[in-house]
């Protein structure tokens, strides 16, 4: 693996957890949304997202190369932006302007908790990638230092 790739890896996870971060905000700013869109005349709650990842895909060289050589990262990526399928939470407010004929109110379903905890391992993956770019960058600047 060579110094450049380093870099390469470390950038990409710093954009998927940017992404990531950002997403989570998403979902705290609009944890009590009852009216994210609307369809056939009817209010629809805002549904949490959630950022799938997945490691880079390698070409046939690269493929062939990390088989001989032995596994070598290659970075990650996002896939896509999904919406949580988990359901709906119901809350009795029949004031509300969005209650069904019974009275409820259906809020989105985004845990400010889960959401925070999620906030918080993006945030160490971002503070542990710019650890490892600096340190990289590091390395380079003694190496450098070396030939003089």
């Amino acid at each position: 693996m060579s110094i450049s790739d380093s870099f390469s890896i470390s950038s990409s996870a710093l954009t998927a957890q940017r992404l990531r971060m950002d997403v989570i905000a998403s979902n705290i700013a609009n944890a009590d949304t009852t009216r994210a869109r609307v369809e056939n005349g009817q209010a629809i709650p805002y549904r949490r997202k959630v950022v799938v990842m997945a490691p880079k895909e390698l070409d046939f060289e690269s493929t062939l190369s990390n088989a001989m050589d032995g596994y070598k990262g290659q970075g990650v990526k996002i896939t896509k932006i999904q919406e949580d399928p988990a359901p709906l939470v119901p809350v009795y407010n029949p004031t509300h302007p969005d209650a069904d004929s019974k009275g409820y109110v259906y809020m989105p379903n985004v845990d400010k908790l889960k959401e925070m905890v999620d906030m918080m391992s993006a945030y160490r993956s971002y503070e542990a990638n710019v650890t490892a770019l600096n340190t990289t960058k590091a390395m380079i600047t003694k190496a450098l230092q070396i030939g003089k």
